[in-house]
């Protein structure tokens, strides 16, 4: 067993840290012994918290893209044609609503996905390392694949907990006609309740948003970072600048970013539509067979195509920026350690 005092991290797993992985140098079977043992995988390692950090950091992103998030959401419910292009759509809503329009829900916003994005990343972390650790160095670089799923998957359905209140009355006030219901966050979150609305009404469809969003999200993004160091640039991560690694995660969380807005559309429609006074008491496969799956899977895509690169892009630039600050290191491995 690795003891307590050895500082450094095991060569075959590159996202290992220093005191956080207990494997086993003689055993060829996968054990979860070692969980309880010297230098075991523990939530309250400092890591973890400056990934929740970290992630709470790269939510802010959310608020920038808000007047984005709130056409999409019109063309979601009808109120826009899915036909309306960005740039008509952010016209449409000035004119109509202003500037108030184009940064409505900035409050539900702000703590819906503070909460989602912080605990996703942290808890993505701590699951792939005690995943690691639970099947030992001779099936990490076998499993790694479905590490990296399951630890997403995992680390969503927590987080989509915690955001599914104000999740739910943000996509309330967002939908909304003006006037007919209060955008203030006390108010509002007041006047959902009043209405009868349990906060965690849309939890089942959120996770059916989230949860396959987040698996395609982080399995696309360390796969394209690792083919982005292996074939593109072909060279190790420690030979190249911070701007150029940081360049890297940006590519590769654009990509992952437009992949996970096509694999949850249809689900992240339903959201919407769960929120309007004419699907109340509805379930989730009568309002399908109602819209059609063609149209949940279409309606407002092109939007949140460039919604979604955008803020997953830009989370993983600003999440790895901060791990960097904090001495951690970009994410996602350069292949080295196949070697």
């Amino acid at each position: 067993m690795l003891q307590p005092h050895q500082s450094e991290p095991p060569h075959h797993l590159p996202w290992a840290q220093p005191s956080t992985l207990a494997l086993s140098r003689h055993s060829t079977e996968p054990s979860c012994k070692a969980i309880s043992g010297p230098g075991s995988v523990s939530i309250y390692n400092l890591k973890y918290a400056k990934c929740l950090a970290g992630g709470v950091c790269a939510s802010s992103i959310r608020l920038v893209t808000n007047p984005l998030e709130v056409i999409k959401g019109y063309s979601q419910v009808g109120r826009y044609k899915s036909s309306t292009g960005i740039f008509r759509g952010l016209q449409r809503l000035w004119m109509e609503e202003g500037l108030r329009g184009l940064f409505k829900v900035v409050g539900p916003t702000a703590i819906a996905y503070a909460c989602q994005t912080g605990t996703k990343y942290s808890l993505y972390e701590f699951f792939k390392d005690s995943s690691s650790n639970c099947l030992g160095p001779d099936h990490v670089k076998e499993y790694r694949q479905l590490i990296y799923v399951t630890s997403a998957g995992c680390a969503e359905a927590c987080a989509d907990v915690l955001m599914c209140p104000w999740e739910q009355l943000r996509v309330k006030v967002q939908t909304s006609h003006v006037g007919a219901f209060p955008t203030k966050l006390g108010p509002a979150f007041a006047a959902m309740l009043a209405d009868g609305t349990h906060p965690f009404q849309s939890l089942r469809a959120l996770w059916m948003r989230q949860i396959p969003a987040t698996m395609t999200n982080f399995f696309v993004f360390e796969n394209a970072v690792h083919a982005i160091y292996m074939h593109v640039l072909q060279q190790p991560k420690d030979s190249l600048s911070k701007p150029a690694q940081l360049g890297v995660s940006l590519a590769a969380g654009y990509v992952s970013g437009v992949c996970c807005a096509v694999v949850s559309h249809p689900a992240d429609s339903l959201v919407s539509l769960l929120s309007q006074p004419m699907h109340d008491g509805k379930g989730i496969t009568q309002i399908v067979n109602e819209v059609g799956l063609w149209k949940l899977a279409t309606m407002g895509l092109s939007s949140r195509m460039l919604l979604t690169g955008t803020i997953v892009g830009s989370q993983w630039i600003i999440y790895d920026t901060f791990k960097t600050i904090m001495g951690m290191g970009t994410s996602g491995s350069d292949g080295s350690d196949e070697h």
